[in-house]
């Protein structure tokens, strides 16, 4: 029945029912209370119109219980849409574990998506089914948004920052994708869809692409923009040309905490790897001389996110 009202959008992931369930019980809770207070409200301007009969209102003075009752029922409906909303908004935050890392680039006017194979696509979204997805985006330009209404998820894609999102589908089927910020004159054209296949399918649908892993890519930009001059891959190196290393180890770094020059720690997250390329001279890691140039300028969003991703699956050796 629902399907054919535009106003529902399909119901195709894990998060989406309880997301259906918290808004229809708002919807419903609204229209019970608008009900009742224009019940109230229509009979005693009936019962009390003025008339010949003497009927006149009672003036209530003062009246602990009614008092009680509409202060008391509204906060105990509102801490619990409170809890809800909570609970609900922190299983939305949780990751599985499980979870394939994709990365998106939002411009005017399009999305540029690129799956953990190395595939890219433009527009639209290939996934499979039962499989969670986390995405990391960010904007090469202005505030866009990631909206896909069927999976019950949107995201702000903000400019000079991350943002993540994730989701599990659950139907097979095709649905829209939308930027739900306004970003300019061709917002509009700023749509998509998301393809959902069986495993099987959307592994037939990746061997018939082709592309770098963003990890691979990352690590030819590591090679090609010679980051390995200063900053060690392997744990074991000691030195670069017989001197000591002008950059800190990587290998491992992904996920800790490190210390900063003049004191405080700061966790190395995909956050700080890209602060660390474009203003390197922010956060100076404890030990080390501020001598590393800016990258503004010089690497687009996609470069950035492969070299975080590169560093990411860079690992300590035994």
């Amino acid at each position: 029945m629902w399907k054919d009202i535009p106003l529902v959008p399909p119901n195709a992931s894990t998060i989406a029912t309880q997301v259906d369930l918290l808004y229809w019980f708002l919807v419903a809770l609204t229209v019970f209370f608008v009900v009742l207070i224009g019940i109230v409200v229509v009979g005693l301007c009936t019962w009390y119109r003025k008339c010949d009969d003497g009927r006149k209102a009672v003036q209530i003075e003062g009246s602990t219980t009614l008092e009680l009752l509409w202060t008391g029922l509204p906060l105990v409906i509102v801490i619990g849409l409170f809890a809800w909303g909570t609970s609900l908004y922190v299983t939305m935050q949780k990751v599985p574990p499980n979870a394939v890392d994709m990365y998106v680039v939002g411009k005017q006017w399009m999305w540029k998506v690129q799956h953990p194979s190395g595939v890219r696509e433009n527009q639209d979204l290939h996934i499979a089914v039962g499989q969670p997805v986390r995405m990391t985006m960010t904007s090469e330009d202005v505030i866009h948004s990631y909206f896909i209404p069927a999976f019950r998820t949107k995201q702000d894609v903000v400019p000079g920052r991350y943002t993540q999102l994730w989701f599990e589908p659950t139907k097979v089927g095709t649905y829209h994708i939308f930027c739900a910020e306004y970003c300019g004159t061709g917002h509009s054209r700023m749509v998509g869809k998301v393809t959902v296949m069986e495993r099987d399918d959307y592994e037939r649908w990746l061997s018939g692409s082709t592309g770098e892993a963003p990890e691979v890519a990352g690590k030819n930009l590591f090679e090609t923009m010679r980051c390995s001059s200063c900053h060690p891959i392997d744990p074991a190196t000691k030195d670069i040309g017989g001197a000591p290393p002008r950059g800190p180890l990587l290998a491992g770094i992904y996920g800790k905490e490190i210390d900063l020059k003049g004191g405080g720690k700061e966790l190395v997250t995909d956050e700080y790897i890209r602060e660390s390329i474009l203003k390197p001279q922010a956060k100076i890691v404890a030990n080390y001389e501020p001598v590393m140039p800016t990258y503004e300028g010089q690497l687009g969003e996609e470069q950035i996110l492969q070299l975080a991703a590169y560093i990411k699956s860079l690992k300590v050796t035994p």
